[in-house]
């Protein structure tokens, strides 16, 4: 009786949650997929948080957005009213560049005219600041202090953010 109750917890386990698992982690690979061109190389959260200090952090997001948190050093530079001599004041084009919005779509189209403009090494940030939350990493509201909350964009893009306090305003 023991042995047919532990093959058949093996079975839950292998057939319904482990595929549920994968899943959760992959859920913005067809999102990503669907709106990116995957012109810019990704850099992955945790690969970011360990040379943070070592790179030009670019927040690619609305002032609102970045205004209720951001990351650390994060240099604002906006989406709609992006202007390519504002980066070129904070940000010298030899050196590493990440780019980072919500999830990484906005982010992608900023990385791209960076990259145009002649930025030799820009990466997106694969999740973005919603990805960044949902692995624990520290975030900070306009007046550098931590925080919790978390700019959502909008209830559909929200569902990607697990962690934090969703802000809508």
């Amino acid at each position: 009786m023991k042995k047919h109750f532990l093959r058949s917890y093996r079975f839950i386990f292998l057939f319904v949650a482990f595929p549920l698992l994968v899943n959760a982690q992959k859920s913005l690979d067809p999102v990503l997929k669907k709106y990116n061109k995957e012109s810019i190389p990704y850099i992955k959260v945790l690969e970011l948080s360990k040379i943070q200090d070592e790179v030009f952090v670019i927040d690619a997001r609305e002032r609102e957005e970045y205004e209720t948190s951001h990351l650390k050093n994060a240099i604002y530079v906006g989406y709609e009213d992006f202007k390519i001599d504002n980066a070129r004041e904070h940000i010298p084009k030899n050196k590493k560049v990440v780019v980072y919005c919500s999830l990484g779509v906005r982010s992608e189209d900023i990385a791209e005219k960076l990259k145009k403009e002649g930025y030799s090494e820009v990466y997106n940030l694969y999740g973005g600041i919603f990805e960044w939350i949902n692995n624990d990493l520290p975030v900070y509201d306009k007046n550098e202090n931590k925080t919790k909350k978390v700019h959502a964009f909008s209830k559909e893009w929200g569902i990607y953010l697990k962690k934090g306090i969703k802000v809508y305003e």
